[in-house]
């Protein structure tokens, strides 16, 4: 077995005990590989000791290693900007990071255009860390009720965010733990394209308490593949 699917079966196991703590079942928490900058024959070995779904950020990684990679589910994790929706509205399973109603329009256009719903999360800038994008925890009702109202074939499936990076990932956890108050306080909203599945949060250094905190997709990258280059 090869170092990546080492890695793999040792955070499967790691998300299982955590998962267990909290007193979760583990199958609710999907992990989702990271693969930028990793090459499709790194990422076809992650998906043959068992990776279902991978996350990109760029557009242009996901044009370029789509016909290489083995049928997996794609996901596109990093900013989106409006013009670049039409290279991968036909690729990805769903977008992680909508965070404006411009944007929630076009991949509504585009949805439309291809005969398809596209499945989305609101990314929330927790933490309001200025370097980041997403809207602030304040404001993620009013823009879940916009795209609900202007959106027809977008569905929006949960929240997601990105923690501020820091040493100690006890550090993060109120920020997760916010996450998770509202996303149990939106998914009242009742709405035939609001279902909420999914609360993507946690990565490689702080996936355990983001699991602890009620995760249900866990991004991870360098934990698999090791640092980018």
């Amino acid at each position: 077995m090869g170092r990546i699917a080492d890695n793999i079966n040792m955070i499967q196991a790691e998300k299982a005990e955590a998962a267990k703590r909290a007193g979760r079942d583990p199958n609710e928490i999907l992990l989702c590989a990271v693969t930028k900058t990793h090459t499709a024959e790194e990422i076809n070995e992650a998906i043959k000791a068992g990776v279902t779904d991978i996350g990109e950020n760029r557009v242009q990684e996901i044009v370029e290693k789509y016909e290489k990679v083995d049928k997996v589910n794609w996901h596109m994790i990093g900013h989106l900007q409006t013009n670049k929706v039409k290279y991968i509205i036909d690729k990805v399973c769903m977008i992680h990071s909508v965070d404006s109603l411009k944007l929630a329009k076009e991949i509504d256009r585009r949805s439309r255009e291809n005969g398809i719903n596209m499945d989305i999360l609101i990314e929330v800038n927790a933490a309001g860390d200025k370097a980041k994008f997403g809207v602030d925890t304040e404001s993620a009702r009013s823009l879940a009720e916009d795209i609900l109202a202007n959106c027809e074939n977008t569905r929006i499936k949960g929240l997601m965010t990105i923690a501020p990076y820091v040493e100690n990932a006890e550090d993060v956890r109120p920020f997760f733990r916010r996450m998770r108050e509202l996303y149990d306080e939106l998914s009242q909203i009742e709405h035939p394209n609001l279902d909420f599945r999914y609360l993507s949060m946690g990565m490689s250094n702080d996936r355990i308490v983001a699991v602890e905190e009620g995760s249900t997709i866990i991004r991870v990258g360098t934990a698999i593949f090791g640092e980018r280059s």
